[in-house]
């Protein structure tokens, strides 16, 4: 079978399908394909060719993976795919699979190459932007033009994380880039539209590596960057409307960004059929109830229930330490309470919620290895009276702010940092009481009152306090204290799939711990968390 996209509606109706092959950067490829306003998800890499020929992709991106395709029982794709006609990138792994299952040979030297490396253009290249081919109009769009135009020298610094190399590319492919340890590190057959690299354009380390993405999609696969909030919000509003009909639904509004877009989006689509509840579990954060139901009613004029359920929540999670009991227990409680809200709007058959693309893929699927249950995800109980309404399930963090800023919501809301479903429960290690919940609400609300100082509220993704099950020796007014540690948590990131630790200034930890220790009672010690994800998560369960 053979199918032609239409490339000039590509969307959601034909997407870049990024085949995963247990790439740690699988979730970044998808990510750099929308910043180019293309939308694109991720499938497994045991999809067939006819599966994917039903989901009509514009393009399909092969990412790495941590395998050698020598090694029997690696990953591979349906050969059936290169017969599709569909243009195809592969990405180091998914470069070297191109190879091996086409003719050509992919070879074990011994020596790989890790790290910045210095890639040579060795021909003209479609995907490299160095073809002389006229610049269409979505090129234009490119920040650094081509990968030549985006460094000086001859030799191109790129990012290489590989064993294998390519030896002969098959037959028909060119040759068009090198590095010292790969002679074939880049080769493409424009005729088949078939395209391979063996670095890794998709992280910053590779300067231009988006361009040559951006070449791929646009002038490798014929596709327009026409993927933008405007086009996801009509589109999701047709959707809602055609899945609620006339009935009703309740949204489970936390105060976070993503269950306010989503009831934004829902009461666009129906209107007075959305009611919208918040639950105070007794895990919020400090005052935040409050600031949620007023910063929701003032400006979105949705009817809104509050319902105080915070002994419900405290009952069911006595004596229970395990992080994914504690997150399917909150789960299915939320359920609970929003069924029992339902009967006070006439019986609402649809419960909407907040899902984001990364939820979806840390509480696993058929290409993702379970890393923890989103109470959202995971933590949904096999029988509910509900029918889910997920408008942003396949959406990343900051294009959930994007929609939100187009839907009007104000800045309060749109750039509150993220809250986990679970609150505090998953923030307090070990069994969760309302004493100890207490406790790090107080130390939590001290962090971010300090970063909100500091003016680094936009540039910390997220910035809160853990309460560890330790208690620790300590000396106040020349008495002994057994006291609680807290943890510091403060993260940089772009979509909570990968993060760094935050470099706080030593002035501004310094202030944090004198506060925390000084105010908070029964807190005699603060740490600081300089774990990364990977390997860590951000959430400490």
């Amino acid at each position: 079978m053979t199918i032609t996209p239409n490339t000039a509606t590509a969307g959601r109706d034909h997407p870049v399908l990024v085949v995963d092959f247990g790439a740690q950067y699988a979730q970044l490829i998808a990510r750099r394909v929308r910043e180019a306003r293309v939308y694109s998800e991720i499938v497994p890499h045991s999809i067939s060719a006819d599966e994917i020929a039903d989901r009509q992709p514009g393009a399909v991106i092969f990412s790495g993976g941590p395998k050698s395709v020598h090694v029997e029982g690696s990953p591979r794709i349906d050969p059936g795919v290169y017969r599709l006609g569909i243009p195809i990138l592969g990405i180091c792994y998914g470069a070297q699979l191109i190879a091996a299952q086409l003719g050509g040979k992919v070879s074990c030297t011994g020596i790989g190459e890790y790290g910045r490396t210095a890639l040579s253009l060795k021909a003209p290249s479609l995907l490299f932007g160095s073809d002389n081919g006229e610049t269409t109009a979505a090129e234009s769009r490119l920040a650094a033009g081509t990968l030549a135009e985006a460094c000086e020298d001859a030799d191109h610094p790129v990012w290489m994380s590989h064993f294998d190399s390519i030896a002969t590319p098959p037959d028909g492919f060119a040759i068009t880039a090198s590095t010292p340890q790969a002679p074939v590190a880049a080769l493409e057959n424009p005729v088949r539209r078939i395209f391979g690299v063996q670095f890794h354009p998709e992280v910053a380390h590779t300067p231009g590596g988006q361009a040559v993405l951006e070449r791929f999609l646009y002038r490798c696969a014929g596709l327009a960057p026409s993927w933008t909030t405007e086009c996801f919000i009509d589109e999701a509003v047709a959707a809602i409307g055609a899945q609620i009909g006339d009935g009703r639904a309740v949204c489970g509004l936390s105060g976070g960004v993503d269950s306010a877009v989503a009831a934004a989006l829902v009461h666009r689509a129906v209107g007075h059929q959305l009611t919208c509840v918040f639950v105070d579990t007794g895990l919020m954060r400090h005052d935040e109830g409050r600031q949620v139901i007023d910063a929701f009613r003032r400006s979105q004029g949705i009817e809104l229930i509050a319902v105080d359920a915070a002994s419900r929540f405290f009952d069911a999670l006595a004596g229970v330490v395990d992080p994914e009991k504690k997150r399917k227990i909150i789960g299915e409680r939320f359920i609970r309470v929003f069924e029992e809200a339902a009967n006070q709007v006439n019986g609402a058959a649809y419960l909407v919620q907040g899902t984001l693309y990364p939820d979806v893929i840390e509480s696993g699927s058929d290409s993702a290895a379970k890393i923890k249950s989103h109470h959202n995800v995971g933590g949904i109980p096999e029988e509910m009276d509900f029918e889910l309404v997920e408008p942003l399930r396949d959406l990343f963090k900051d294009e959930v702010r994007a929609v939100g800023r187009e839907l009007g919501l104000p800045d309060e809301i749109v750039w509150r940092q993220p809250f986990p479903g679970p609150g505090l429960g998953v923030r307090v290690i070990g069994e969760v009481t309302p004493a100890k919940a207490a406790l790090l609400a107080q130390a939590d609300a001290i962090v971010r009152a300090e970063i909100a100082a500091a003016g680094l509220e936009r540039e910390v993704w997220q910035a809160f306090a853990v309460l560890p099950d330790i208690r620790t020796v300590g000396v106040m007014g020349d008495e002994r204290t057994y006291g609680q540690l807290a943890v510091v948590r403060a993260v940089t990131s772009e979509d909570a799939m990968t993060a760094d630790w935050a470099r706080l200034p030593h002035e501004l930890l310094e202030k944090m711990s004198n506060r925390i220790i000084n105010e908070v009672d029964g807190i005699n010690r603060v740490a600081y968390d300089i774990t990364s994800k990977p390997p860590g998560t951000i959430e400490w369960e």
